[in-house]
């Protein structure tokens, strides 16, 4: 029974934390001109991801509620220190790479960093899933959107 009491804790939480992040991102979003559909304001795109991520919390806890089975009996494994760890890292390198060096090596990084986090991925999986989002980064951002991000700086 603590163990189920655990797992079916830690669905509550995660939905929970959901709810308020996105109860948060709709009431700051609101501060700024929301506008409508077809007239976006700069406060439009983070009500909606708001909501959308309060929902998908909601969804998550009555999901939890209604079809977890009362007599599952999981143990909890141990926490996954590594995987939090580079995630952390990963963060870090994004944020002093996009500084100094540009778009390409951050967001390669990043991504190379928090695929490593997983256990079932290998440096070389790794490597390509970095190489191909970093290229779909650039056409995006750098190319199609024109962000006033350099791909690379040097200092």
């Amino acid at each position: 029974m603590h163990r189920l009491f655990r797992k079916s804790l830690r669905d509550y939480v995660g939905g929970a934390l959901m709810v308020l992040l996105g109860l948060a991102a709709i009431l700051e979003g609101r501060t700024y001109q929301v506008g409508s559909v077809s007239h976006m304001g700069p406060g439009f795109f983070p009500v909606w991801l708001g909501a959308i991520l309060a929902c998908s919390g909601l969804a998550i806890i009555v999901y939890a509620k209604l079809f977890i089975p009362r007599d599952e009996d999981e143990d909890m494994l141990p926490p996954e220190w590594r995987a939090w760890m580079l995630i952390i890292a990963s963060v870090a390198a994004f944020v002093g790479l996009a500084t100094y060096g540009g778009l390409v090596p951050a967001t390669f990084a990043v991504v190379f960093l928090s695929a490593l986090a997983d256990r079932d991925n290998t440096v070389l999986t790794a490597a390509v899933l970095a190489a191909a989002i970093t290229l779909v980064c650039v056409v995006v951002f750098w190319w199609a959107l024109q962000l006033q991000i350099p791909l690379f700086r040097w200092g």
